[in-house]
Formats: C-alpha cells, structure tokens, sequence
C-alpha cells in the first residue's frame, strides 16, 4: 500500500534526476526496473522514495547515471 503522504514525481521529474528521457523512465517502469503507480486518468506516477533508492543504488555502483542506464558511449560514425 501507498502511503498518501508520499511525494509523487513524473516521468519528467525522474528523467530530469537520472539525465534520461522519460520515454527510458517510463520503459524502466514497463521492465520493472522501477514501480510506478497509475493515476485514474492512466499517467505513470513514481514514488520518491523509490526513484531515490535506484539513484543511489546507481551511484553506489561507481557508474554514472548516463551510462548506468544507457550503456556505454559510442563514437559518432564519420
């Protein structure tokens, strides 16, 4: 259960945090990666408490947001 009192934050929110586009949060949520809870009108909504733990499970990591999320850099193809 969900306590009421519990921030929410948008995809927007969380992208913004990790450095990613929403589209990756709300596909993280799609695999599970994060829970998210739905409001009645169907938008993806993520408990603060929750998107701090993956960042700091992220961080703990001695990876990058960037690169924890999205893998490793690739060269541009000239």
């Amino acid at each position: 259960m969900v306590d009421p009192r519990e921030r929410l934050m948008t995809p927007g929110e969380v992208a913004e945090l990790f450095r990613v586009d929403p589209k990756t949060v709300t596909r993280w949520a799609s695999a599970g990666r994060i829970r998210s809870i739905r409001t009645p009108g169907g938008h993806r909504r993520f408990l603060a408490s929750e998107v701090a733990a993956l960042l700091n499970e992220l961080s703990t990591d001695g990876h990058s947001s960037d690169r924890a999320t999205n893998g490793p850099a690739q060269a541009p193809v000239a």
